[in-house]
């Protein structure tokens, strides 16, 4: 078997590693910061815990899945909940929605809070939306891309009609939904992949249909336990992991073909096949010999950077009660969100008044104590980016950006000012320096534009031995699609020759 090095503990970096390690292969993780998870990260402060990353856990058969596939079932070591409610929406109106975990109570929700035929309009919807999964995510999600491939999965003029690759998720939602909330409930999923509904591709209706369809689920003592368990799976398949190493070139021999490492302190690590778990576009333009990375690093300038996102981490005394799991405040005019975020109509610039998500987990193993809680605050921004738009490190922004949302909050009738003992930010900046990730673009690449699919980097590099696995290449960002690459990248690997 070969000798593997990893590059980076993110979540696809530390599943391909189990999945390697668990084959017969030596494998060592190598990673720059002193923990595992990534951008799946956690901040603790004076006994308040914190995700810093995802806060939500969707379609658990791929983590089951990886679990199984590397050991003892993913039950003995993390307590998976399922939520009874998926999350509560407060739309401009002032409506209330709170959206049931389970498809078929979902309807009888929608008529109760929106009003009669609600419940129908989204029904059809998911009908059409569950015909594109079932088209797109064999050859779109769990197959190395290629347009071969991509082309073939949708095979006759009935797929093509299904997944409408000419629409947007938007123009597709136009069809089934009139009621201007549940078209907003709709755009909010194109953020799921760091996009702009008006300009993302049809094809992501598939991810409210694998939402509702799987259900929300969360981890006891929060998600960066997925993490901790995925370090001690390795570890007890024999894998190794380093911290405090920062990889500098991914080396090659006469041939061409990955021979290891290079390190910041000038070592080599020699290794017979590298996956690199690290930023596209950082592996293209630093990583590898410019001759090399010349294509794909020429493909993804053509593509859009994901949005990136602004943090206040609350530990409060006294929350409200009764409180959802998950919030969704929905900004008034939520066009004006994408445009700001992504620069249209004008340079990126903060949201005056964004869409505010809300993740508030009563769950005793994340506080100091009874009647506290650790939520974590979340609104769509726009990518660290001094030159040509905006530097979150400008003196006093942060502050003074957090109190404005802190009051948009308090607007749309969640105000816990006076309930705040601590405040920590998390500033697209931030995000950049935590995870490497440019302009701390959460998802790397977004989906806009029909043709973001085949922008996103490929499983597989022009160097022979070097692949890449990760939210920002293929199949995209988000802890099932992570994994999901992971899997692809492990069996690219089986069906490789031996170097």
């Amino acid at each position: 078997m070969s000798r593997v090095i990893v590059i980076g503990a993110g979540v696809g970096g530390m599943a391909a590693a189990m999945r390697l390690q668990a084959a017969g292969h030596e494998v060592t993780v190598l990673e720059q910061f002193d923990s595992v998870g990534g951008k799946l990260g956690v901040i603790e402060h004076d006994g308040f815990v914190f995700d810093t990353g995802p806060s939500l856990v969707t379609m658990p058969h791929v983590l089951t899945e990886l679990f199984d596939d590397t050991g003892a079932p993913v039950h003995d070591v993390l307590d998976l909940r399922r939520l009874p409610v998926a999350a509560r929406y407060r739309f401009p109106d002032g409506t209330v929605l709170d959206l049931p975990d389970t498809l078929d109570a979902i309807p009888s929700a929608l008529d109760a809070a929106l009003g009669p035929g609600r419940g129908d309009q989204w029904s059809s919807f998911l009908g059409r939306a569950e015909s594109i999964w079932d088209v797109t995510h064999g050859p779109f999600l769990e197959a190395p891309m290629s347009v071969r491939t991509m082309i073939s999965g949708i095979a006759t003029p009935s797929d093509v009609r299904t997944v409408a690759p000419w629409k947007s998720l938007r123009g597709l939602g136009t069809e089934y939904l009139d009621d201007p909330r549940l078209a907003m409930l709709l755009d909010r999923y194109a953020t799921y992949t760091g996009s702009d509904p008006r300009r993302a591709p049809a094809a992501l209706a598939s991810v409210p249909w694998a939402e509702q369809a799987w259900g929300s689920w969360y981890v006891g003592g929060g998600l960066g336990r997925i993490a901790t368990a995925m370090r001690d799976r390795l570890l007890a398949l024999g894998g190794r992991i380093e911290f405090g190493v920062e990889v500098s070139r991914v080396s090659t021999d006469d041939r061409g073909r990955v021979d290891g490492v290079l390190l910041a302190d000038g070592r080599h690590v020699p290794a017979d096949i590298v996956v690199a778990n690290a930023d596209a576009r950082q592996v293209y333009d630093r990583l590898v010999p410019r001759r090399s990375g010349r294509i794909p690093s020429t493909m993804l300038r053509r593509s859009t950077p994901s949005l990136s996102g602004f943090v206040l981490l609350l530990a409060l005394d006294n929350p409200p009660a009764d409180q959802a799991h998950h919030h969704v405040l929905f900004a008034e005019d939520y066009d004006e969100e994408f445009d700001a975020v992504f620069g249209f109509n004008g340079p990126p610039r903060p949201v005056a008044r964004p869409t505010v998500y809300i993740s508030a987990p009563d769950d005793p193993e994340i506080v100091p104590g009874p009647d506290t809680g650790a939520w974590f605050v979340l609104v769509n921004a726009p990518r660290h980016d001094p030159e040509r738009g905006v530097d979150w490190e400008t003196p006093g922004l942060a502050e003074s950006y957090a109190d404005q949302i802190m009051r948009v909050m308090a607007d749309r009738g969640l105000d816990v000012s006076d309930r705040v003992r601590h405040r920590l930010l998390v500033t697209p900046a931030d995000l950049e320096r935590r995870t490497m990730t440019p302009g701390g673009s959460i998802y790397g690449s977004s989906s806009n534009g029909p043709r973001a699919a085949f922008l996103r980097p490929k499983n597989t590099s022009p160097v022979p031995g070097l692949y890449l696995v990760g939210g920002s290449s293929h199949p995209g960002g988000g802890l099932p699609l992570v994994m999901m690459s992971a899997k692809i990248v492990a069996d690219l690997i089986a069906q490789s020759p031996t170097p």
